[in-house]
């Protein structure tokens, strides 16, 4: 679909001879009409459970239909047909005096906001709250790392070379240090960043980042301050009256994907890699068919591992399985669902992934599960529904994320009880096994589907596995490795299901281009075999030369905030060649994200020079002014575009064709 044909904008002028306004409307009709367009491309339930590539989705959509059970892709067909002026961005609620949108009668707001203004502010709001997201998990981790540094909480800190090895680059000294002091130095400065108010340097990009991209944004002026005060100078700059110049807007947007990268994500990172240790190569099973009958069984869900990290422990020990076995069970088994059920998964082994977000509910209506552990973002309030129709026990254990209907154990606002995290994963723990005893006459149905899956994958595995970074850097210059994608993002029913993810990725492959995933989008490929070495049986055949024996082609690397392993993968093996990050032959795909956080991961790559490709659209298509800003403009500025194809084919089509491009442009072959 050609947007620019379909949307057209009549610019409204001054003309100072009459001393007022005269405009033509935007032209409602056609941008009006080229949603209608897009709107035909949004799959139905009955289409997903026809084309979802996982046999097991398509089993459980039909069980839960016969059982009378709810889903999102029942409330996605319920909310047809779509808003319009919602999906166009040109809406706004900002103030009481609307809300207003953007019509034929009216193409401007009461205070006087126009279409690109609209739409501009509504995406900085977006990315905001993206920053918020990531940076608020971050925070309980960073006060984690401090807290286990100071002695206040019991967890051992298990990143020792990690946590010196950032130390040193953030500059603190760390001769004669003990990893509990460094850990207090190290969560300090992340915590400075994440907040700092008085101007000063983000020292976390500072030390990360390349003198080339740092050059960049100063240049462009859009060096953060830090997180916190970015996401307050958003929600300032976007109330009522103030920043009326959408580019200005945008600059801001710029900003806060700048914070979202460099302290809500790396930040976040270094934090957990710290304290937890670093990820290590191991073979998980995947799916639905890995649930265990006649187990404990205990799902964790969200992206805050820092009580989940307890709770697996004292589900793991002698206490607990004894517990469990006096009450009729054959043990305590663990499942990922979400990003906490990844980070489990590849640091504490057995914890066996599920599904992201979107399919939660289809995890519950096996009626496998006994508890069910939620935490904090992409819990939607829909799982009580049927968690209640299958009694299985819901905890929520943050303060930030609380259910109608469920128990609360956990975190208090202030973060003030974390001596007491052991405490809470005891009871937790002893909560599933009394949960289990109750749910003895509960059917279960488990699609007998499951694959072996590779996890675990970093630049310090890497580095290990071949000796160096160079060998890669090698292989991709000389074409045997043609590009490498960081293939991620959330579900959205928008798109069917899985399908663009596996799509994109399956294309990619046989094009000799490697992926690496994590977050959402890693349970597809996870669960359909392409993070297991047979997968090379899929991919081109220089790319499968180089990997054999026992790599797979999707290189699995952990939960969403595991971007900053594929970031840095990226850096290493452009510093390894002598070469900008802007120049190499590099991806980001998220081709079915859905929300905030979503955006400010794309931008994040996008300010690298790194392009960024979607299936979905963001709520731009209103203005056309913010439409080029986002697909042309920025590529003379930050040198990364966003690129929007519904059809996942045709998106990797685009993506293959710009990596080889990049390459010619490298003179590689």
């Amino acid at each position: 679909m050609n947007w620019d044909r379909n949307i057209r904008f009549h610019h409204r002028h001054f003309e100072s001879g009459e001393g007022h306004y005269h405009h033509t409307n935007c032209d409602f009709d056609d941008y009006n009409n080229a949603v209608n367009e897009y709107k035909k491309s949004f799959p139905s339930k009955v289409n997903v459970v026809e084309n979802t590539p996982d046999p097991a989705v398509s089993e459980m959509l039909v069980h839960m239909e016969k059982q009378g059970c709810e889903t999102c892709f029942d409330r996605f067909d319920s909310q047809k047909p779509h808003c319009n002026f919602g999906l166009a961005g040109v809406c706004c609620k900002n103030c009481n005096m609307g809300p207003c949108r953007v019509t034929k009668k009216s193409p401007r707001g009461v205070c006087g906001a126009d279409a690109d203004l609209i739409v501009a502010r509504n995406l900085l709001r977006w990315v905001a709250a993206g920053v918020a997201a990531h940076g608020a998990r971050g925070r309980e981790i960073m006060l984690a790392l401090k807290a286990a540094g100071e002695g206040i909480l019991n967890i051992p800190i298990s990143g020792e070379e990690k946590l010196r090895k950032s130390a040193a680059q953030l500059g603190i000294s760390t001769k004669g240090k003990s990893k509990e002091e460094l850990a207090v130095e190290v969560a300090d400065i992340l915590l400075e960043d994440l907040s700092r108010t008085v101007p000063g340097k983000h020292k976390t990009l500072s030390a990360f980042a390349t003198k080339e991209r740092i050059e960049k944004w100063r240049e462009l002026d859009l060096l953060p301050i830090g997180a916190y005060h970015e996401v307050f100078e958003a929600l300032h700059r976007t109330s009522t009256g103030t920043d009326g110049d959408w580019e200005n807007i945008m600059k801001q947007f710029l900003r806060c994907g700048l914070a979202f990268a460099w302290s809500s994500v790396l930040g976040s990172s270094i934090a957990m890699d710290s304290l937890f240790g670093l990820p290590v190569r191991s073979t998980v099973k995947a799916n639905l068919g890995a649930l265990r009958e006649g187990y404990v069984n205990i799902a964790v869900h969200g992206h805050s591992p820092l009580l989940v990290s307890e709770i697996v422990k004292q589900g793991r020990s002698q206490e607990f399985i004894q517990l469990a076995k006096e009450k009729g069970a054959l043990g305590i088994q663990f499942y990922g669902i979400c990003c906490s059920g990844l980070s489990a998964m590849y640091r504490y082994g057995g914890v066996i992934p599920l599904s992201n977000a979107i399919g939660a509910e289809l995890v519950l209506g096996t009626g496998a599960i006994d508890l069910w552990v939620a935490d904090v973002q992409d819990v939607f309030p829909s799982i009580m529904d049927v968690a209640k129709c299958f009694k299985t026990t819901v905890i929520t254990t943050s303060d930030s994320g609380r259910l109608p209907g469920a128990e609360h154990y956990g975190y208090d606002h202030h973060h003030s009880n974390l001596d007491e995290t052991e405490k809470l994963a005891k009871t937790i723990a002893k909560r599933a096994i009394e949960s289990f005893e109750g749910r003895r006459n509960v059917p279960v149905f488990i699609p007998d589907y499951e694959v072996d899956a590779e996890i675990g994958f970093s630049v310090e595995y890497a580095t290990s596995r071949f000796g160096s970074m160079e060998v890669i850097a090698k292989a991709l210059k000389e074409g045997k490795i043609r590009g490498v994608v960081n293939l991620v993002g959330c579900n959205n029913p928008r798109v069917m299901y899985e399908k663009a993810i596996v799509d994109v990725a399956q294309k990619l492959i046989e094009n000799n281009i490697l992926v690496l995933t994590n977050g959402c989008a890693s349970f597809p490929l996870l669960k359909l075999g392409y993070c297991n070495v047979k997968a090379l049986e899929k991919a081109g055949k220089e790319l499968k030369e180089f990997l054999e024996p026992d790599l797979p082609p999707v290189w699995h690397m952990g939960e969403c905030l595991d971007n900053a392993r594929a970031s840095a993968f990226f850096r290493a093996l452009a510093d390894s060649l002598g070469k900008d990050i802007k120049d190499m032959p590099f991806a980001f795909a998220s081709p079915e994200w859905s929300n905030e956080k979503g955006v400010g991961a794309a931008l994040g790559f996008r300010l690298l020079g790194i392009n960024s490709y979607h299936s979905v659209y963001p709520p731009v298509q209103g203005s056309k002014n913010v439409m080029k800003y986002l697909f042309e403009d920025t590529q003379n500025t930050i040198e990364a575009v966003m690129v929007v194809e519904v059809d996942p084919m045709k998106l990797a089509d685009r993506i293959i064709s710009d990596i080889n491009e990049k390459r010619k442009a490298l003179m590689w072959k």
